[in-house]
């Protein structure tokens, strides 16, 4: 019996160590600031988000870290996510971001609004509450940022998608990126879920412009294929947006083009012609990398001998018709000119000096 309920309790003390979440995101301290103990530490969307945590998932969240950090009478709160690699972490960025946010050069990519900052590097999000700002804030804050953990470096790279959005028009911090359904609900895309079919997995990215009838977004949606996306761009010329509720005219139109694997539409207050010109900004161009190794028939040594043997033959077929040539011309010349260019006659005087005389 005594043996049994030791084994229960190893067995009861294991899955409580395996329930407990991993090594937290933060560093112990930065820039002279130490964080408190204990932090808060877990691996569920919805205690790093409650209102998303669907959201996170799409981005792939895997966990989440909360903790104060204090030097003197200073003290930080910082909120920091990881994800899967740098997409998420991008993504996530790009959904909290606000428009009155400043930008701020900490991480890969910050923003900043009074006492708040947002960043992200690699494959983690911080989320950072200031009790003041100083001339030293963003100082602080890189080293916090260079402390964090890093990806592998096929994870590092954020998506390309956004860098379709023109920048010209484009309104201060509206960018989103979208990789599911909760992602374009919680952005309020022009286009439903059914349209877009993530069953092809998709990538999604959209923006608010300024025109002269007001705000329009610019919505890019990025296939797998161009075939893909030609058939997509069927199901989005052929979708009627709902009507606004009291308004029994449809919603608003919208104007669509498809450019390789993209389709890419604007919705919104714009004229045709600002339409036009939004979407014609939109183009893709394929970059293609070739980095598998190519084998010459020189690489091969077998290849190689066979070339020097057939190098010494010719410079042996060489000299034999160099040879020929040259006795054939010194027979033809003493035959046309005997004792002339070659031979000397025998009575041909020698001048002798005679010198032991």
């Amino acid at each position: 019996m005594k043996i049994a309920r030791y084994l229960a309790l190893v067995m009861a003390l294991a899955g409580l160590a395996g329930a407990q979440p991993g090594p937290g995101l933060l560093p112990a301290e930065f820039a002279g600031f130490r964080k408190a103990v204990p932090s808060r530490v877990s691996t569920d969307p919805a205690a790093a988000e409650p209102a998303h945590p669907a959201l996170l998932r799409e981005f792939g969240f895997t966990d989440f870290e909360a903790a104060s950090f204090t030097r003197g009478d200073r003290t930080i709160q910082v909120r920091a996510a990881r994800f899967a690699d740098a997409t998420g972490a991008f993504g996530a960025f790009s959904f909290y971001q606000q428009p009155q946010m400043q930008t701020e050069s900490i991480g890969d990519l910050g923003l900043s609004s009074g006492s708040r900052v947002l960043f992200y590097r690699g494959h983690v999000l911080a989320d950072v509450k200031l009790d003041r700002v100083t001339a030293m804030s963003a100082a602080d804050l890189r080293q916090l940022a260079a402390a964090l953990p890093q990806p592998a470096p096929s994870a590092s790279r954020p998506p390309g998608l956004p860098a379709y959005l023109p920048v010209e028009g484009r309104e201060l911090s509206s960018s989103r990126y979208v990789l599911g359904p909760a992602g374009l609900a919680a952005v309020g895309a022009p286009l439903p879920a059914e349209v877009l079919d993530f069953g092809q997995s998709p990538e999604i990215a959209l923006a608010t412009y300024r025109t002269g009838q007001g705000n329009a977004t610019l919505m890019v949606i990025a296939y797998p294929t161009p075939q893909i996306a030609a058939e997509r761009l069927r199901a989005v010329a052929a979708y009627r947006p709902p009507p606004a509720p009291g308004t029994p005219e449809t919603g608003p139109a919208f104007l669509a083009k498809r450019t390789g694997p993209l389709v890419a539409l604007v919705t919104g207050e714009a004229s045709p012609g600002e339409a036009k010109a939004l979407l014609s900004q939109v183009n893709y161009d394929a970059d293609v990398t070739w980095n598998e190794r190519t084998y010459s028939p020189r690489d091969n040594i077998g290849n190689l001998i066979i070339g020097v043997f057939t190098l010494i033959g010719v410079l042996l077929l060489f000299a034999l018709v160099i040879g020929i040539f040259f006795g054939g011309v010194r027979i033809l010349a003493k035959r046309l000119f005997p004792d002339r260019v070659f031979d000397r006659a025998e009575n041909v005087e020698i001048i002798q000096l005679k010198l032991r005389d």
